[in-house]
């Protein structure tokens, strides 16, 4: 058979880097990595072809090639899933829909041939089973949670890696936590499942004798769910790794805040080759963390946990929001506040939506407040129920926080906050890439020269220049997705 894997575009929010992208001549930030380990599952006879289209055109001819055309995507993805999904029936292609979209929202997709739920290791081979007796079902689900140390190495074959800035890999599934508002525990479940030490670093060599040199995300929703394993095998493992391959990977992943309170686990991620950790802080309002049941956030000085993290050699970006039902009318500036003090340069604030399926959907639902299902965006200004707050105020104070945090001129003072606790590792980061150094010049260019922020942008170019090689590199970076971020502000409405 000819099998077509379609990746749908995703809309331009602080997530998809586009603007920082161009600095460094690449299309996306990541390669679809959920696709790319289901091609892997299928029959090797069979031809594969994978069109991202955040990386190139879907073409009808590429339609009209396959047999069946696979689908996956994430709920921000929908807008440009209905426009493939409507190709496809135009063009007679049968289509098989996976990923998280469709398992929380299939019932809006009426034009789907099949669906394959939930986790592939599960439900994709009975699918090919039935499918290859002429027999297969509109639906295909399960509630099992897999052993994921079947998973396949995915099939990188299918993507030309110079059109990414970061590879991807997945570690383990499942979060401890059940924070009210998370959907993350319905795709994956409470109980996290991982991947032996042998499985994880073959992976890694898989990229390595691929080519691949730079950034690797470790996509796991918290990597420290079970934090023995990585003390005693899998951050030993590729500490080896890491030095036997001389340093290939700069390695990011997301985590709970309370990898701050073990300093050995801080030490053994560093030693790993993490340099960049995404925490979900959420807010700094104790009722509003009490209210979403983020208890790993509470009690506890936020700001003292971030800088902890940051002095281990950490990166921390973090993730907020406002409109929980608990807030107060000054919440908006308790998060600027709080962003500056913290030094989380990549602060990604959002307005607070309700996945479907999560507790917070099926409360909102039960109270009458549910207006629609979440378009996955939360930085677009849209809600998707009704606030306490009002909504008028709501949005104003929203738009606040990103005007300010975002300004040359508090965005460049956080820099400074950041570098003044943040401690470089001292191991090698490996060579410097080509599309770092043309990233270093159009920075120079569009920041330096052009930008509105050039008086900020050059006081610490040439302090950190002068001062600290290895916060002058970092401080490139940060000044690039300053950018992007302004970009996104300015351009909403």
């Amino acid at each position: 058979m000819n099998i077509l894997l379609v990746y749908p575009q995703y809309p331009d929010t602080f997530w998809s880097f586009k603007h920082a992208l161009k600095f460094v001549s690449k299309k996306a930030s990541f390669p679809p990595l959920g696709l790319l380990t289901v091609a892997a599952m299928l029959p090797g006879n069979w031809e594969k072809k994978l069109v991202n289209m955040n990386v190139a055109r879907l073409n009808d001819g590429d339609i009209k090639w396959a047999d069946y055309v696979f689908i996956s995507a994430m709920v921000v993805q929908k807008t440009s899933v209905k426009e493939v999904v409507a190709r496809c029936k135009h063009l007679g292609a049968k289509i098989v829909a996976g990923g998280p979209l469709f398992t929380t929202e299939f019932e809006e997709f009426n034009d789907i041939d099949y669906f394959v739920l939930g986790e592939a290791e599960v439900t994709l081979p009975p699918f090919l089973e039935d499918l290859e007796k002429g027999q297969a079902r509109h639906i295909y689900a399960s509630n099992e949670r897999p052993d994921i140390s079947t998973t396949p190495i995915p099939l990188w074959s299918l993507i030309d890696m110079k059109q990414y800035s970061t590879m991807n890999l997945q570690y383990s599934r499942g979060c401890p936590y059940d924070c009210e508002f998370c959907d993350i525990i319905i795709l994956n479940g409470r109980t996290p499942r991982t991947k032996s030490k042998e499985q994880l670093i073959s992976e890694m060599d898989s990229l390595y004798e691929q080519g691949w040199r730079g950034g690797l995300f470790i996509v796991d929703d918290n990597f420290i769910g079970n934090k023995k394993k990585l003390k005693t095998e899998i951050l030993p493992a590729l500490i080896e790794w890491r030095e036997r391959k001389r340093y290939p990977f700069a390695l990011l992943t997301e985590v709970s805040i309370n990898l701050a309170d073990d300093e050995e686990l801080m030490r053994l991620v560093v030693a790993a080759g993490f340099d960049v950790v995404f925490v979900g802080i959420e807010t700094p309002n104790d009722e509003s963390l009490v209210e979403c049941t983020k208890y790993q956030n509470q009690n506890r000085d936020l700001v003292a946990s971030v800088q902890k993290l940051q002095e281990f050699g950490l990166e921390v970006q973090g993730g907020f929001i406002v409109g929980f039902d608990s807030d107060p009318e000054s919440i908006f500036q308790a998060q600027i506040n709080f962003i500056q003090r913290s030094g989380i340069v990549t602060a990604m604030v959002g307005l607070l939506n309700a996945p479907t399926g999560t507790r917070l959907y099926r409360r909102l639902k039960e109270e009458g407040r549910l207006l629609s299902s979440s378009n996955g965006n939360n930085t677009d200004f849209s809600l998707n129920f009704i606030p306490k707050m009002d909504h008028d105020k709501l949005i104003a104070g929203y738009k606040h926080i990103l005007a300010t945090i975002y300004s040359p001129k508090e965005y460049y003072e956080r820099i400074k906050t950041f570098f003044k606790v943040y401690k470089p590792p001292r191991a090698n980061a490996g060579k410097v890439q080509s599309h770092q150094i043309k990233a270093f010049f159009k920075s120079i260019w569009f920041l330096g020269i052009r930008g509105n922020g050039k008086r900020h942008y050059w006081r610490l170019f040439i302090s950190y220049l002068l001062k600290s090689p290895p916060k002058f590199a970092r401080f490139i970076l940060l000044s690039i997705y300053g950018y992007h971020f302004r970009k996104i502000v300015m351009t909403q409405p």
